[in-house]
């Protein structure tokens, strides 16, 4: 079996994220990565993208919720792009990080990743 995983890198995008009323009302600039695993065997031997995994619409998908919420963890976003890149049933097991440059003075970013596998 042939597992391909698709990888989304520094997908960057504005939202409004964080609980202190300045973060509340201004967007902020997040950085997702993801990275997807599929069984891709019917994929590679067919040559047609009905039996691939679509990564456009999965990636329409997170931009559209990330612009269009509001959120006040990290937690709560990385969670919720993490179900839209597992929504598929052909996705066997999905990781999602998301960066939140400039959240604290002295750092480049903080990020939070979590990972979902199908039972």
């Amino acid at each position: 079996m042939q597992e391909a995983t698709i990888k989304i890198i520094n997908l960057r995008l504005r939202t409004f994220i964080g609980f202190n009323p300045e973060e509340q009302s201004k967007q902020q600039d997040i950085i997702i990565n993801a990275e997807i695993n599929y069984p891709a065997g019917k994929a590679c031997s067919s040559d047609e993208e009905s039996q691939a995994l679509n990564y456009k619409t999965i990636t329409k998908k997170m931009i559209t919720h990330v612009e269009d919420g509001q959120f006040k963890l990290l937690e709560k976003l990385t969670a919720d792009l993490l179900s839209i890149a597992m929504e598929s049933e052909l996705v066997s097991n999905a990781k999602v990080t998301v960066e939140k440059p400039h959240a604290l003075r002295f750092a480049d970013s903080v990020s939070l990743t979590l990972k979902a596998a199908r039972q």
